[in-house]
């Protein structure tokens, strides 16, 4: 079972006027993540949940979490800060989505189609909220050196 809450227009964090009000962050980056996990496996927001526990976060470090049949749920409400990019978390919004790895555990964008066009809406919408925003991969920040999320963020979504 999911624990998160699917993002819809009855959310109140898609409220933009209700995230403005509470957030105290300046956003300037949205950095895109993959899950870092198999094709093949499942890996639901609460075993990603869990996983973060276990690294001592206080719950799941992204603020949104993209499912492989393009279910977007909330990870972390954006007021508080994340815990996705070393440096970087109190600036930033973090957005997962579940893969990363080939089936041999490979690094690769395994997006699937619902997955691309949940992740562009999400991106949107942050963008119409955030209009200053960066949006960046992982592997894009000054230092990391990791293939997340498997594709150039800042190309593909550069007209946003």
């Amino acid at each position: 079972m999911e624990t998160g809450r699917p993002v819809s227009s009855q959310h109140p964090y898609r409220n933009s006027h209700h995230v403005r009000r509470h957030l105290m962050r300046r956003i300037v980056m949205i950095v895109v993540h993959c899950s870092a996990t198999r094709v093949t496996r499942d890996y639901p927001l609460w075993r990603l949940e869990r996983d973060h526990r276990e690294r001592g976060f206080t719950g799941c470090g992204y603020h949104y979490y993209i499912r492989k049949d393009g279910t977007c749920l909330t990870g972390r409400p954006e007021e508080r800060m994340g815990a996705h990019a070393a440096g970087y978390n109190a600036g930033s919004i973090g957005v997962c989505y579940e893969g990363g790895l080939d089936a041999d555990g490979q690094p690769a964008d395994t997006r699937t189609a619902a997955q691309k066009a949940a992740l562009l809406s999400l991106l949107r919408e942050l963008r119409r909220r955030y209009p200053q925003a960066e949006i960046l991969g992982h592997c894009e920040l000054p230092g990391v050196q990791k293939a997340c999320p498997c594709f150039l963020a800042s190309e593909e979504y550069r007209d946003l």
